[in-house]
């Protein structure tokens, strides 16, 4: 169990900290930009994007290993064993999708519950940030 803990633990720190320091740096960037202040907040909401997939990209490859490793559980169902079918599941838990022809099974179960909510609050995250980067730049063109 402490395995688990560590590896989720971890897992969470890392895709949050990779999170901050996206909206961190599009923070700054953006009112140096020589661009109309419209199309800062498309680059806002392609840089937010590329940061969500990164995070479920890293979230699939633990389970890919976590799949085929001992003792960590199982994806079974519609599940190839393959890199690209545990980055489907992972996106599909972290937007908490849940189209459940994928399930997990074991001790990989936990890792896509704390996936669904790190995924959730993340997303509620960059909603907001888009909110007030909006509010900064809307009007001003």
């Amino acid at each position: 169990m402490l395995k688990e803990f560590i590896l989720n633990g971890s897992l969470i720190a890392l895709v949050v900290v990779i999170h901050y320091e996206f909206l961190f740096r599009i923070t700054n960037l953006m009112p140096r930009l020589p661009i109309k202040h419209r199309f800062r907040i498309v680059l806002g909401v392609l840089a937010a994007l590329t940061a969500h997939s990164l995070e479920v990209w890293i979230f699939g490859t633990a389970y890919f290993f976590m799949h085929n490793a001992s003792n960590w559980g199982s994806l079974l169902g519609n599940h190839d064993g393959s890199l690209l079918s545990a980055v489907y599941f992972s996106f599909t838990a972290y937007t908490t999708l849940g189209l459940g022809d994928i399930e997990p099974h074991g001790a990989i179960r936990f890792l896509a519950g704390l996936e669904s909510l790190t995924g959730f609050v993340l997303i509620t995250w960059t909603a907001s940030f888009l909110y007030l980067e909006m509010t900064r730049y809307w009007d001003k063109d």
